[in-house]
């Protein structure tokens, strides 16, 4: 079982780093819930802004609204019968 260092930190043992895809420098992230603490693979903010803005003029709609509406399809009244 890990012991915690006077600084705080704790070595990941290596089943869960391999079960995790942990490798030197990955990013975790430690979530607390109610009575346990949930250790998650993190996402760098970095992968976010290589894609920020990426489908920009791309979209064939003006609003989230109507690109939701086009994913959906048409949508039946609670009768069932189309309007």
């Amino acid at each position: 079982m890990p012991t915690v260092t006077r600084k705080g930190q704790v070595t990941i043992p290596k089943k869960v780093r391999d079960a995790m895809g942990l490798v030197p420098g990955s990013h975790v992230e430690f979530v607390i819930e109610p009575n346990r603490v949930v250790l998650r693979k993190g996402i760098p903010p970095e992968v976010f802004d290589r894609w920020r803005g990426y489908l920009r003029g791309k979209l064939l709609a003006d609003s989230l609204d109507e690109v939701m509406e086009m994913l959906r399809g048409e949508r039946l009244p609670p009768d069932g019968e189309p309007r």
